[in-house]
């Protein structure tokens, strides 16, 4: 019999912005995230795999074709799996209509919460003037954002070190440079209205790697986050509540815990 826990089951869980075929993929954390949570309804919401890096240098470890396997074996099992291409993976688009090993590829979708709340699901990219009038303003950003990355990447394996939290410079970055925080709030809105002209009460994105929940006017928006620095998702529980899940700080938590009883465990075998 298998010491593993059984994993949280949700009603709905949605994740996006996950870069495979980037060095800042947090794959690990996804495949543990994946390990620990369940539903029978998964939605992709764009930038999966990120073509644009792939294009200009391959790079797929281990891991990373991992992280396909666990997604398919979860279709396999009977999870319904429904993709929605973002700019960084629109090669998919060109195959919207079609399923593939069981996914669902579809350029948006509607999603009825267990509170009959209609929600329309897109990756965003649609709504952001940058990405589709000035490509190359956005690669330019692109390469910036894998910059900061790697600078993040070693500035928390340091503070892993003294025994301090995840921080992100990116996160912070966008919520201290004025021009950052008008330009979330004017995505949040286009994407509310974008929900209001479906019909629909919410929306659920992605593409700007901020996560959140909030009311706008009515609409409630909801943005999944992503698996490269804060490694959020979000999962809708049986009663049609929304949360977003810090993956991260989970993480962490439980790499204390562990510390900490193998901390117990030497004390008691030095006290035998």
């Amino acid at each position: 019999m298998s010491d593993e826990p059984e994993p949280k089951l949700y009603r709905t869980l949605f994740l996006s912005d996950v870069h495979l075929g980037t060095r800042g993929c947090q794959a690990e954390l996804l495949l543990d995230f994946l390990k620990h949570n369940d539903a029978p309804t998964i939605y992709l919401v764009g930038d999966i795999i990120d073509g644009w890096r792939l294009k200009s240098g391959w790079y797929w470890p281990q891991a990373h074709n991992d992280v396909l396997q666990k997604l398919l074996r979860k279709v396999r099992k009977g999870v319904r799996m429904i993709f929605l291409p973002g700019n960084h993976d629109e090669f998919a688009r060109d195959y919207v209509g079609s399923v593939f090993g069981g996914v669902e590829v579809a350029e948006y979708a509607y999603h009825m919460t267990a509170d009959r709340k209609r929600l329309l699901i897109i990756h965003g990219d649609q709504f952001d003037i940058v990405v589709q009038h000035a490509r190359w303003v956005a690669l330019l950003g692109d390469w910036a954002y894998t910059l900061a990355l790697w600078s993040n990447l070693w500035f928390n394996k340091i503070r892993r070190a003294l025994g301090f939290p995840y921080w992100s410079l990116s996160q912070w970055a966008k919520l201290k440079v004025k021009n950052a925080v008008n330009f979330i709030g004017a995505f949040e809105a286009a994407l509310a209205e974008a929900a209001r002209r479906h019909h629909a009460q919410g929306v659920v994105c992605g593409h700007i790697h901020h996560a959140a929940i909030r009311d706008i006017d009515g609409i409630t928006y909801v943005n999944t986050g992503d698996f490269v620095e804060s490694c959020t998702a979000v999962a809708e529980h049986h009663d049609g509540t929304l949360e977003i899940l810090h993956w991260q700080l989970t993480a962490d938590e439980q790499r204390r815990e562990a510390a900490d009883a193998e901390s117990v465990r030497v004390a008691t075998r030095a006290a035998a």
